[in-house]
């Protein structure tokens, strides 16, 4: 999954809880200026995963096509709970916005993704922008992002809520409105933690509701953590986000019933 051409600067840290606040950043090794910006949460249910463990193949295939890609760990349980993890996550878009261009990055194309609990936070950080609540000591840090890629997410109850009610807001489905940013959000039918019934109710609720387009798409037979290995499914995957990327940083003005083209 490597590539000789893309180059890893490993464990900096943007916070002050350890190992658990560090990020890799994955660059060209010719410096490209002015790239976009992928920033990456990993998954592992709140209390496992690290930072180089999923999507490699996408953050190398990005990194290669002149893309400065951010992979950050969080605090896990029992380390923290939420809101925790999210403050972490908005930390790192702030350390993005401020320090990326040290690395030939341009924050005004941030895109943010996760797989499973890290998809999770990204969809959450998609839809809550500059909210305080999630930003304790930096408030007035522009934590926006430009779209949001969400891999075999989660959007169900946090541990310990009661499963036979709503699920609370500070899941992602709690804050969704219409300025919402798009999204691409990808999920296996044989998804076994986290079902594709509950993908399918996101979609459905961010497409009621945002102004922006929302991508859905399933992979007949795809289980949970499909991006792990590279494999043919998760190839198709990438070429789906890299065209995602392109049509959302090169038509900003588009407007939603417009039709999108992604083959995958």
């Amino acid at each position: 999954m490597r590539r000789r051409d893309v180059q890893r600067v490993p464990n900096i840290r943007y916070r002050d809880a350890g190992r658990r606040n560090l990020l890799d950043i994955y660059r060209r090794r010719d410096a490209p200026q002015n790239a976009p910006v992928l920033n990456y949460f990993h998954g592992g249910g709140y209390t496992g995963g690290a930072k180089n463990r999923e999507a490699r193949p996408l953050l190398y295939q990005l990194a290669s096509q002149g893309w400065v890609c951010i992979s950050a760990n969080y605090r896990l349980r029992p380390q923290t709970t939420f809101p925790g993890h999210q403050i972490d996550a908005k930390k790192v878009i702030a350390w993005v916005r401020e320090h990326a261009p040290e690395y030939g990055a341009d924050p005004s194309g941030l895109f943010v993704a996760g797989s499973s609990a890290g998809s999770n936070l990204a969809a959450l950080c998609a839809l809550t922008p500059n909210d305080p609540v999630f930003q304790p000591g930096f408030e007035s840090a522009d934590t926006s992002v430009t779209a949001a890629i969400c891999l075999y997410g989660y959007y169900g109850h946090y541990f310990g809520d009661p499963p036979d009610e709503p699920p609370p807001p500070l899941q992602p489905q709690g804050y969704i409105h219409p300025g919402a940013p798009p999204f691409l959000i990808a999920h296996g039918t044989k998804d076994a933690l986290a079902t594709v019934e509950g993908a399918r109710n996101f979609v459905d609720q961010l497409r009621r509701a945002s102004d922006s387009t929302v991508v859905y798409v399933e992979l007949p037979g795809g289980q949970h953590a499909f991006d792990v290995f590279h494999s043919p499914r998760f190839e198709a995957v990438v070429d789906g986000v890299e065209a995602f990327a392109a049509w959302v940083l090169a038509a900003p003005q588009r407007t939603p019933d417009q039709p999108v083209s992604l083959f995958l």
